[in-house]
């Protein structure tokens, strides 16, 4: 570890200071939050705004990946019993809802990224005035660390409800 680095506890607030020491002063950013993510802080400050709107993208981008996955999955399942004898309805949500799983598995699930939310609500700062207090950017990006568990579980199981169900009723319609 150089000089300026942090160790950081899960229970700690990481903030990711706006400070350009040299020409790699990006690189040591993303160091810095590779490090806080690792260390599964609760709350996760960043103030580089390049480094934050990456950040916030990224978790955007899986969050809707996993509403699609649900959303379609959930909207298979139901067009599959309504319409039992129209795979053309259910088939493309089951295999969008495949399609979404399957990439969020492969790029979001094993990234510790992908437990933090954005949060939004300014009361966050509030919460914790030493954090807040040391801060120089105004409008900074703020991670706070959710359990995932139960949203994984969720896209999973529909997903997998969907596609067996969207099969087995091509498969019954095709055999009839």
């Amino acid at each position: 570890m150089s000089v300026g680095e942090k160790d950081y506890s899960p229970s700690d607030t990481a903030v990711i200071k706006e400070v350009y020491d040299g020409e790699n002063a990006h690189e040591m950013f993303g160091e810095e939050l590779e490090r806080a993510l690792e260390a599964s802080c609760q709350t996760i400050i960043i103030e580089p705004s390049r480094l934050g709107d990456e950040t916030a993208r990224w978790i955007a981008v899986g969050n809707c990946l996993h509403k699609t996955a649900v959303i379609s999955g959930l909207g298979s399942i139901v067009t599959a019993l309504v319409w039992t004898e129209r795979p053309v309805l259910y088939m493309p949500l089951a295999v969008t809802s495949l399609f979404c799983t399957g990439l969020y598995t492969v790029s979001w699930q094993f990234d510790p990224c992908c437990q933090y939310q954005v949060s939004t609500d300014s009361h966050s700062l509030t919460v914790q005035p030493h954090a807040a207090a040391s801060l120089s950017a105004r409008s900074p990006v703020v991670l706070v660390r959710r359990d995932d568990t139960r949203r994984k579980l969720l896209h999973s199981a529909v997903t997998l409800a969907a596609s067996l169900l969207a099969v087995w009723r091509c498969y019954i319609t095709c055999v009839k």
